[in-house]
């Protein structure tokens, strides 16, 4: 049985579409057991009214919840009985649950999750790893969309060998295609940071790196990882996000505005439909904070049942493939090499 924490409250659909996703996700998958965070006087209301096998869900009770507009690491100490720091609480302490989804703070979660689960061994920093669509159907990750604003070039390193392993075990990737975030695709080209960089991923023969990539290029389907500061990175997941969503309301605003577009738009009503469903970030579900001790999956604040679900099956394919085991052997491996490398070069 795969357990998984869903933390209720949290996100601008809470706690509804967090509890209706997480049933969605149980109702698909005979072996996952849910956890749900939350008041319990609240959450009960909601379930009463659903179908589901009541074997394989709990609650357990918080009544307190953290809102993004409080300082991170002040609410996470403060507020102990908050749906987030039950749910972090109890996936520290309890190993039967392979991880937990949560719509909150993302700089709650983030450090809630680093000072109670930890890092795994050899991991210098955790990062987040979001999925978006690609324009031929595939999907791309962004390593790191927000974690960390000021990277070293070997903290972009380990994003890539832990992003590649996250494709692999997740999304049936065998050799992804990494490319490092760049201002143009030469390699002499970039900051410091990115110039020193690009020598260390072209030469670890753990990764398939494939040179740089300009953000315009993060929709094509060329690459499979982008590796980026966390600053970078975010600008250009939001970037994106906020380009699709402004093409759609263009979009919606042609078809109208008049009557011969009215009927245009019935004729492809369909085809509009599937452009709509491509865009939605909710059908891709939340970025995973690779690196840490359990599975911790970050949705997005305005996330409804869909994305929470399949936030839910990040959780439960990763567990599913053993992926921190192989991430613990995969980071052991590397950091004996590094450190053979460093005693030959002496």
């Amino acid at each position: 049985m795969i357990k998984v924490i869903v933390d209720c409250f949290g996100g601008d659909h809470s706690p509804t579409e967090n509890i209706l996703g997480a049933i969605e996700a149980l109702n698909l998958h005979e072996d996952l057991f849910i956890l749900l965070t939350g008041d319990k006087d609240i959450i009960n209301p909601i379930l009463e009214k659903e179908t589901y096998d009541k074997s394989r869900l709990e609650i357990l009770d918080a009544k307190e919840v953290i809102s993004c507009n409080e300082v991170p690491t002040l609410a996470t100490f403060r507020k102990k009985d908050s749906s987030l720091m039950r749910a972090i609480e109890t996936l520290k302490d309890d190993e039967s649950y392979a991880g937990m989804v949560s719509l909150a703070s993302t700089g709650a979660l983030l450090v809630g999750s680093t000072i109670k689960i930890k890092k795994l061994d050899n991991v210098i920093r955790p990062a987040c790893i979001p999925i978006m669509p690609t324009m031929n159907n595939d999907i791309v990750a962004v390593c790191d969309s927000g974690a960390n604003v000021d990277c070293s070039k070997e903290e972009l390193l380990q994003f890539a060998e832990m992003g590649s392993l996250y494709l692999k075990c997740c999304f049936n990737k065998e050799n992804p295609r990494v490319a490092l975030l760049n201002i143009g695709t030469e390699e002499i080209k970039g900051d410091n940071l990115r110039k020193e960089a690009y020598p260390l991923l072209k030469e670890c023969k753990s990764i398939n790196f494939v040179g740089n990539m300009e953000s315009r290029d993060l929709l094509t389907g060329d690459y499979d990882l982008v590796v980026s500061d966390g600053f970078a990175g975010n600008v250009l997941i939001k970037s994106t996000e906020g380009t699709a969503i402004e093409l759609l309301k263009l979009l919606k605003r042609t078809f109208t505005k008049s009557f011969k577009n009215k009927m245009g738009a019935l004729i492809l009503k369909k085809d509009i439909y599937e452009i709509k469903d491509f865009m939605d970030p909710n059908n891709y579900g939340g970025a995973l904070l690779i690196g840490l001790r359990k599975l911790v999956v970050k949705a997005h604040g305005n996330a409804k049942r869909v994305s929470v679900r399949k936030s839910v099956e990040i959780v439960y394919n990763l567990a599913k493939n053993n992926f921190l085991e192989k991430m613990k052997e995969e980071l052991a491996k590397t950091f004996v090499e590094e450190k053979q490398s460093v005693e030959e070069g002496k």
